[in-house]
């Protein structure tokens, strides 16, 4: 994924470096970036986003050959995940080197391994020649941020640098893998389908149930995350609800329902496939999430999507925003 080495990408590699945090494009949501091998500066990382300590952080390399950066080890099963699907949307959780400090991993002995497939993201890491620690970039639990002016909004002056690298291709985190002797557990659904995975891993995959709210074995498991400030409810298709007459009411759905475009009937509707094309509707899933919070609306009703591919994830999204 060749990217020109910029003014833009060595201030950004500089800053790096230098202990700063650096907002990043990558194909799923902007990550806010620091030097994985630095606590103080991803200590700067908690305090920008207000995260608490126990959830952990995803560190970030240039290539499949940097895991022994980050990683003590590889198993079989993660290699072949690995191999396959990077560079894009899926993070391994591994046991994790000595190098990488506690503050990263908040106290757990492995760690969160992404390739991340972004041209601006991969000439920046390659530049810093660091691993870079980024979780999405805005407030600990809010919308995640697939524009750049999405990170303005919400983080502001707390960072040193917003590289603008356009909208994100993917729209939703990449999706968490612990991959073990026993098999490979999915821990956070995302922008890789667990088909997709099973197709490598030669079976069905399990799913982890289990959601911590204060120790957490990886980003996105907490029961109640990526939220607007407006009240959000999810419905099942069948079950959207009519607006009140005079309420300020916005739906969020894939396509057109019986009601979706009645006049009068929605102060604002985003929908996000009428061709049912879940991929697009991933892509554009957070920034109509973000139009529509700007509205000043009573309540956001959230049609769920269909239980399957990126439509897993969406909905896991729309859960955790709801709950």
């Amino acid at each position: 994924m060749p990217c020109p080495v910029t003014t833009d990408v060595v201030r950004a590699a500089d800053v790096l470096r230098a202990g700063g945090l650096v907002a990043l494009p990558t194909e799923t949501v902007y990550g806010l970036g620091a030097n994985a091998l630095d606590p103080k500066a991803v200590a700067r990382i908690f305090a920008a986003k207000r995260r608490p300590a126990f959830d952990p952080l995803i560190v970030h390399v240039a290539a499949l050959a940097d895991w022994p950066k980050v990683a003590a080890a590889m198993p079989p099963h993660a290699l072949a995940l690995a191999a396959r699907f990077w560079p894009g949307p899926l993070t391994l959780v591994l046991p994790k080197q000595p190098a990488i400090p506690d503050i990263v991993t908040s106290g757990l002995a492995t760690v969160g391994l992404r390739v991340p497939n972004h041209p601006l993201m991969h000439a920046v890491l390659e530049s810093a020649g660091c691993p870079v620690a980024a979780p999405s970039a805005n407030r600990f639990g809010r919308l995640s941020p697939t524009r750049a002016e999405h990170v303005v909004e919400q983080l502001g002056d707390d960072i040193d640098l917003v590289l603008d690298g356009g909208p994100c291709a993917v729209g939703v985190e990449s999706t968490i893998v612990r991959p073990d002797a026993d098999g490979v557990t999915v821990l956070r659904l995302g922008g890789l389908p667990l088909e997709q995975i099973e197709a490598v891993a030669g079976g069905p995959v399990r799913v982890a149930a289990h959601e911590s709210p204060t120790a957490p074995e990886a980003p996105g498991m907490l029961p109640q995350h990526y939220a607007p400030r407006t009240p959000i409810v999810l419905v099942a298709a069948s079950d959207v609800p009519r607006p009140p007459a005079g309420a300020r009411w916005g739906l969020l759905a894939l396509q057109p329902g019986p009601d979706a475009e009645a006049p009068n009937a929605w102060a604002a509707t985003e929908l996000l496939a009428r061709d049912r094309d879940l991929v697009t509707a991933a892509a554009g899933l957070f920034a109509a999430l973000h139009r529509l919070d700007a509205l000043g609306l009573e309540r956001i009703v959230a049609v769920a999507f269909p239980d399957a591919g990126l439509g897993r994830a969406i909905n896991d999204r729309l859960r955790r925003a709801a709950a």
